[in-house]
């Protein structure tokens, strides 16, 4: 009895399953629920996912452009703070969503067998809902704002989905490195502050070089993949001389080989140390 106990608690429901089939359909049914259940009863309902990035946009642009003057001379600043926003509250809401998720869906672990990996990745897609909202008011300020459209735009869909694979990598570490340590959570709250100050959100990456010279600039675009991703995206969705290629900004085609192995190695590990922690999270919760 007691060797069929242990085998159960080493062999429990694994983060994958064996029904990929049945694995998307719950994602995407864990997911659809979530983002009907956020703002169910609430006056806005679901434009308020829209409103939250809007109103922080609206704050930081006051701040920065009235107070700081930190936009002055750049091109379409409004439109490049916005959309790295966007992509932004995409990432935080992604990574931080994940600390807790697999603590709140416990009773649902407890009670159920089925692939754990399901959970994180509903964050990532509830997440992901918001993210293709806000990029339709993205578009229309753009537009609005004189930003002519271009074939360059399409470059946005390959950025997003590395934007993508990095959250969820982080976002599925977390997730299991919270069921053992719970001092993650306060600890990634302090790395997020760091990297939102530490990447091209409200400044476009030649103000590294301005600040530090083009060293710091090569360092923080080669070793900082969400300021790859945000310089890339500027030159895609704005262009001009403001906004180079982020393989410009780093000093060289082969340096974007750097942050690209840091995303495709974040996906991989995060999804490797959540598989190896799956069996037993229910048990450690």
């Amino acid at each position: 009895m007691s060797s069929l106990a242990e085998t159960h608690r080493r062999y429990g429901p694994s983060a994958f399953g064996d029904d990929l089939r049945r694995f998307w359909s719950l994602t995407l049914t864990l997911a659809t629920t979530e983002f009907k259940l956020r703002y169910f009863g609430s006056v806005l309902g679901y434009f308020w996912s829209l409103v939250r990035p809007l109103l922080f946009f609206g704050v930081l642009y006051a701040f920065f452009t009235v107070v700081l003057n930190l936009g002055k001379g750049v091109p379409h600043y409004p439109v490049y703070l916005l959309t790295s926003i966007v992509m932004w509250t995409y990432f935080t809401e992604t990574t931080g969503g994940c600390v807790q998720c697999l603590l709140a869906r416990e009773g649902l672990l407890r009670k159920m067998r089925f692939p754990r990996l399901v959970v994180p990745l509903s964050v990532a897609l509830t997440a992901a809902f918001n993210l293709a909202a806000n990029f339709v008011a993205v578009l229309a300020f753009a537009l609005a704002s004189g930003v002519t459209p271009s074939w360059s735009w399409l470059e946005l869909l390959p950025i997003v989905l590395l934007l993508a694979a990095l959250a969820v990598g982080v976002g599925t570490l977390l997730s299991a490195l919270y069921v053992r340590f719970r001092d993650v959570q306060p600890i990634w709250e302090v790395v997020v502050q760091a990297l939102f100050y530490g990447s091209p959100i409200i400044y476009v990456a030649a103000q590294y070089a301005s600040r530090g010279g083009a060293r710091l600039q090569h360092v923080a675009l080669t070793f900082n993949p969400l300021a790859t991703l945000f310089t890339q995206s500027g030159h895609a969705f704005i262009g001009g001389s403001h906004f180079p290629t982020a393989a410009d900004a780093a000093g060289g085609t082969a340096r974007l080989l750097i942050p690209l192995a840091i995303v495709v190695g974040t996906f991989a590990l995060g999804l490797w140390v959540f598989h190896r922690e799956a069996p037993r999270i229910a048990e450690r919760l």
